[in-house]
């Protein structure tokens, strides 16, 4: 197992479409009134950090991790890199939870957690090609960097970085308005 940089890895804030419990996947979608006080207290969680360490800072494409990174990194410069996009979700995206598991029974029956629902999607991205790219971005790092991104996304860095296999990955907490500390194969959060 490879040793990665220190990594401050921030979920963006509640999304309208997480409030409603619809599959964003890679399409767009603004952060909530609840979203825009998450980025806040991530931005007063970070402000010591950046202030004293000064990393490299790398943002997700996709607007509401955007969004969520000049709130909470307080204006810093960052890198917007495509691999820290979260998984493409295929047909379930744009769709309510509730309405695909009526459409979709049997994938749900045997995905019962959201990472392994999304890479199960029929023309999504799959578990194997998320896994590699976000791996691939890991591999890139050579200091200790923030990265803004997404809950699945989060849950794969977090299991590659702290050594666990899929089904472990997959029952990480999802948290927002908080701030995961990945450091010598093992997390922290900071609330």
């Amino acid at each position: 197992m490879s040793e990665y940089p220190k990594i401050w890895l921030l979920r963006h804030g509640q999304t309208e479409w997480n409030a409603e419990r619809r599959v964003q996947g890679q399409l767009e979608s603004r952060l909530s009134p609840l979203g825009l006080e998450h980025a806040q207290r991530q931005a007063e969680l970070m402000q010591p950090i950046l202030s004293a360490e000064n990393p490299p800072c790398y943002v997700s494409p996709l607007g509401r991790a955007q969004q969520t990174a000049e709130i909470a990194l307080a204006g810093r410069e960052f890198t917007t890199d495509a691999r820290l996009a979260e998984v493409h979700a295929g047909d379930f995206q744009g769709h309510r939870l509730v309405d695909l598991e009526q459409d979709y029974p049997d994938i749900f029956a045997r995905n019962t957690t959201p990472l392994d629902m999304f890479c199960a999607a029929p023309g999504g991205e799959g578990y194997e090609r998320f896994h590699a790219r976000t791996l691939d971005f890991l591999q890139t790092l050579s200091a200790p960097s923030v990265v803004v991104a997404h809950g699945l996304l989060g849950q794969v860095m977090r299991g590659i970085i702290c050594g666990l296999d899929r089904s472990e990955q997959a029952k990480l907490s999802n948290g927002q308005g908080c701030v995961y500390v990945l450091e010598q194969r093992r997390e922290t959060v900071l609330r």
